[in-house]
Formats: structure tokens, C-alpha cells, sequence
């Protein structure tokens, strides 16, 4: 058996390497275009912060790892062109520029994601840059130690770390994005407004509901990002605005979502016969809703290429879907989420209810303890978990993990309310934060019932959609 990897991505990475442990027999070879391998980009703002103080240290394999494994690992070479009917794929030496063709019977495509590039004036100048990969990371560092006014375009995860990466080193820094709140994704109001109050405090300007129309300035360098609200002084500009699958070389080859994500069934196979796809250049089934969606993040593509090599000779294991479950540390706040927020939930046209519960992380007679605040959204008729959000100053983004579990498995806020969880006084309360969470979301659902909810169900989710 053939297999041909394009793109030692995440999940390019641990799929060769289980196809490589699980088929001995396979031939395998891998196309890169880059130097090295399994370059963690979430790492980049904790290297610009100093917490990591090499960046070689957020690569978790290396292509040597693969060739002691008997991969015929290829690197700095560029696939141009797939050709899934023929079965062949044409590549170019980028060191020597030769070209040469090679053909598969098991192809695998892992060429995972690029950041979204702005078409706006003034992108081509100097200090205006991308954060994605090693020589970004590289470049960041060495421009930011000059910089003095930094300006982060895009309020996500990545923005909102960098972001605070950059005031820790004492840049004065902005962040822009066109959506009234911060990780407005992932978060609702009530917990975005905590997050915002809090990088306000420590010195971040907020410059939100605003789109960036130019970036100004002079001698070839950036000097200004200007917005529909005004012009900010910048001398070094970073874009996170998001990120597209790399999938062009399968363009009119295989069934795509509209952003041009690989649409594959369960087993990770795509609509062509003999090619699979894993990780960021693929849709994945987003539970809450059941429906594909585009949510590229490093776990997802880890559990997705695994499952290539597991199912690379016949279908076995099946993929079972994402919350898109995650977290972040940004100052002294812990904030995790999964799955629908209330306002996705609403848009996606489902009728829900939410519940909000504050507690202290663990009993009072304990010489220290933090404040935790926990959303739990559900349907309205079945009391199913959709979505969860907690933020604390204690570390209690694990318990996103366990409702992650909850929504997967479809559980209900009444389950929920009786999980049995341990208790111990340096952890928790003898009423896990869960338990209350559900068993208030259960009496909030019967109140609500009882007041004619269950009636209205038709109408209102139409409405707050609207």
C-alpha cells in the first residue's frame, strides 16, 4: 500500500505516524513545504511574553522522528497539483526547483490552514504581519523589542493572548475587531465583559465595533491603523483575524463546504474514492447542532488524523464529532467554553433557555478561595446541553472538559444536577459548581414551564433568531 501525506501539519503529523506504527507494510511519504514539522502557533504569544523563552521548544516532533519511523519524510517540497482520477500528485523541489510526479493508492490531505489576509491599503508595508507559524513567530519577536505602539487586528483567542502578551512587555497596544465584544465566539456578555473590564485595567485600549478600512504609513514602514471610527498611531501591526482551509489542490475533486473545507463522512474519508482529510483543511460535525461547521484547532486535528491511520485500509472507528471545546489564561482570569453560547444558539434557530450560577470554588472555611461564575445553555423542550462557558480566577477550565462530555453524550441539565463528582475541601464544595448548575437550569426549565414557556417555544426562538 501507497499512502502520499501532503502537509506535515498536527494532523498530518499524527496520522503518518500511526499509519506508519498500525501498517508496517505501507510505503509512505510525506510532501512539506516548510523545514520542520508540528509548529504549535498557540505558543506564540507565550513566547512573545517570555513564559516560553525558545521557540524552538513549541515544536513537538521533528522530521527525524518520522524517518526513524521508516517515512520517507520530504521536506521542502511543494505538492502543485492532485490529480485523484489518475491518482497521482506533482511536486516541486523548492531547494533544487525539480519537478517530479509521484502516485498513490491511499492519498492523505492534512495541508491544514493559512490566516485570512485582509485586501486593504497598505498591507504590503513593512511591520505589518501574520502570527501562524515559526518564522512569524520568529519575525514578531525581533519587530515588537523596537515597537512601541502595537496595534492587534481581531479580537479572538489568538488577538486577545497577543494582546496581552505584548502589554506584559510594556507595549502600549490596541485591539481592534469588528464585533462589539472580545472573543465574542465563544463567550457571552456577561462573561466578554469581565474579560474586557479586566484588559482595560491592565492597560489594553479596546477599540471594538470598529472595521479597519487602511493601514497608513511612511518610508515603506507602518506608522496607523485607520477604522471606521478613527486613526490610531501603530508602529508594528499584527493580523489575527481568523484562518481559511489550505484546499485548493482539491478544488472541483471533492465535496467542500462554501470556504472550501473538506466535507468527510465519519471515517475521514472524502467524496473522492482512496483520499482522506484530517484537520484544518476539513469541516467537521459540530454536535450541539449536528451540522458541518469549519472550527480548526489543534485537538480536533490530532483525533482526526489519528482516525485516517485507523481507517486507512477499512472503516472502523468512527469520528465523533466536536463541541469546539477550549480555553485561555489571559492576566489573572481562567475562561473556558464549549459548545453554543446563547446568542449561536439563538442564530442557529434553536429555541434554548440559559442558567448562570455564582459560587466560590470551594468552601469558605479554606484560607483562599475565587469567585467562579458557570453558563450552562440548553434546549428549552428537552433540557439537552448545548453550551457552557465558566471563568474564574481559579483554574476551573477542566470542568469545560466534563460538560464537553455532556454535550457529546447528549445529556440533560437534570443528569447533570446528580453526576456524581468527588469532594474535597482544597478542590471543590460537597455540591460540585456542575451539580448546582444543573439542578438550577432543571428548576429554571420547571418555572419557566410552569409560567407557559413550553407554549411559546414555536414562536420565541424565531424571534430572538430575528
Amino acid at each position: 500500500m501507497k499512502v502520499i501525506v501532503i502537509g506535515c501539519t498536527h494532523a498530518g503529523t499524527a496520522a503518518t505516524i500511526q499509519i506508519a506504527k498500525r501498517h508496517p507494510d505501507a510505503e509512505i511519504t510525506v510532501y512539506e513545504r516548510n523545514d520542520n514539522i508540528s509548529f504549535l502557533s498557540c505558543g506564540i504569544a507565550l513566547h512573545v511574553g517570555g513564559v516560553v523563552r525558545n521557540a524552538e521548544e513549541l515544536f513537538y516532533a521533528h522530521p527525524d522522528n518520522l524517518s526513524e519511523l521508516g517515512v520517507n519524510t520530504r521536506m521542502r517540497h511543494e505538492v502543485l497539483a492532485v490529480d485523484t482520477e489518475r491518482r497521482t500528485v506533482t511536486v516541486r523541489n523548492l531547494e533544487t526547483g525539480e519537478t517530479l510526479q509521484d502516485t498513490y493508492d491511499k492519498l492523505v490531505m492534512t495541508t491544514g490552514s493559512w490566516p485570512v489576509v485582509p485586501k486593504l491599503p497598505g498591507m504590503e508595508l513593512d511591520h505589518v504581519m501574520l502570527c501562524k507559524n515559526y518564522a512569524h513567530a520568529q519575525a514578531i519577536i525581533e519587530k515588537a523589542a523596537l515597537a512601541e505602539r502595537i496595534a492587534v487586528v481581531g479580537a479572538g483567542y489568538i488577538g486577545v493572548e497577543l494582546a496581552e502578551a505584548f502589554r506584559q512587555l510594556n507595549k502600549r497596544v490596541t485591539l481592534f475587531d469588528n464585533t462589539p465584544r472580545v472573543m465574542y465566539k465563544y463567550l457571552d456578555q456577561a462573561f466578554t465583559d469581565i474579560v474586557e473590564a479586566d484588559m482595560v485595567e491592565h492597560g489594553i485600549e479596546l477599540a471594538l465595533g470598529q472595521t479597519v478600512q487602511e493601514l497608513r504609513g511612511k518610508d515603506g514602514k507602518v506608522t496607523g491603523v485607520v477604522t471606521t471610527a478613527g486613526e490610531y498611531d501603530a508602529d508594528l501591526v499584527i493580523m489575527c483575524i481568523g484562518f481559511r482551509p489550505n484546499t485548493g489542490l482539491l478544488q472541483d475533486q471533492v465535496k467542500m463546504l462554501p470556504n472550501g473545507a473538506i466535507i468527510v463522512d465519519e471515517y475521514m474519508r472524502t467524496s473522492s474514492p482512496d483520499v482522506y482529510a484530517a484537520g484544518d483543511s476539513c469541516a467537521v460535525r459540530f454536535n450541539p447542532t449536528g451540522e458541518a461547521a469549519y472550527i480548526p484547532l489543534a485537538t480536533n486535528a490530532v483525533r482526526m488524523g489519528t482516525l485516517v491511520a485507523m481507517n486507512l485500509k477499512e472503516p472502523r472507528v468512527t469520528y465523533k464529532g466536536t463541541q469546539g471545546t477550549s480555553g485561555i489564561r489571559i492576566f489573572d482570569l481562567n475562561v473556558a467554553s464549549t459548545g453554543l453560547t446563547e446568542q449561536a444558539a439563538k442564530d442557529a434557530g434553536l429555541a434554548v433557555r440559559s442558567t448562570v450560577v455564582t459560587d466560590n470554588d470551594r468552601p469558605e472555611f479554606m484560607p483562599t478561595y475565587e469567585q467562579a461564575l458557570l453558563k450552562l445553555v440548553y434546549e428549552a423542550e428537552s433540557g439537552r446541553l448545548v453550551g457552557a462557558q465558566v471563568l474564574s480566577k481559579a483554574d476551573l477550565t477542566q470542568s469545560v472538559n466534563t460538560l464537553s462530555v455532556c454535550i457529546q453524550n447528549r445529556m440533560t441539565v437534570e443528569e447533570l444536577g446528580f453526576v456524581d463528582f468527588f469532594f474535597q475541601p482544597h478542590y471543590n464544595k460537597p455540591w460540585n459548581l456542575l451539580n448546582q448548575a444543573g439542578l438550577q437550569a432543571q428548576a429554571d426549565l420547571e418555572a419557566w414551564a410552569a409560567r407557559g414557556g413550553l407554549n411559546k417555544i414555536g414562536w420565541s426562538a424565531a424571534a430572538d433568531t430575528a
